[in-house]
C-alpha cells in the first residue's frame, strides 16, 4: 500500500482531473444550457503509444471531446472507429461540474447535423412539426 507522503509531488499546472470520474459519460451543454451530447472519449496530446512512460514525463493534456454512436461498442465490446466520432475542441469547454459547459451554441457544432437533418427532413414534414404547440 502506498501512502501519500511516498508519492512525488507532481508539478502540474492547471486542473488535475480523473477522466473516468469527471469527464466520461458526462452530459455536454451549450452556452444556452441545452444538451448537446455525452462525452464518449477524449483526445489527448502528449501521450506516446509505444513503449514505457517515463516517471518524469509531463502529464497528458485533453485537446478534444469525442462523441458519437458508441452504444454498440459498449454493448458488444471494442472501440468505435475514430472516423465515427465527432470532435468538440477542449478550448470550447468553460466549466466542469455535473455537466460540461461549452461557450458555443450547439447549433454551430457539426456534432448535431443528424438531429438537424431529422428535424428539417422528417419532423418538419409532420403536421404541426414546425412550431411549438399553442
Amino acid at each position: 500500500m502506498t501512502r501519500n507522503e511516498d508519492l512525488p509531488a507532481a508539478p502540474i499546472r492547471g486542473r488535475l482531473l480523473d477522466a473516468r470520474l469527471h469527464l466520461l459519460d458526462r452530459l455536454v451543454v451549450d452556452v444556452d444550457g441545452l444538451p448537446v451530447t455525452v462525452v464518449d472519449d477524449l483526445e489527448l496530446e502528449g501521450v506516446e503509444t509505444e513503449g514505457e512512460i517515463a516517471v518524469d514525463a509531463p502529464a497528458p493534456r485533453v485537446c478534444a471531446i469525442l462523441s458519437g454512436n458508441a452504444l454498440p461498442t459498449r454493448i458488444f465490446g471494442g472501440r468505435p472507429p475514430r472516423r465515427r466520432l465527432d470532435e468538440i475542441a477542449w478550448s470550447d469547454v468553460v466549466r466542469i461540474d455535473v455537466t460540461l459547459h461549452l461557450n458555443v451554441r450547439g447549433e454551430s457544432l457539426d456534432h448535431l447535423w443528424v438531429e438537424r437533418w431529422l428535424r428539417d427532413r422528417i419532423v418538419g414534414r409532420i403536421p404541426g412539426g414546425r412550431h411549438a404547440p399553442e
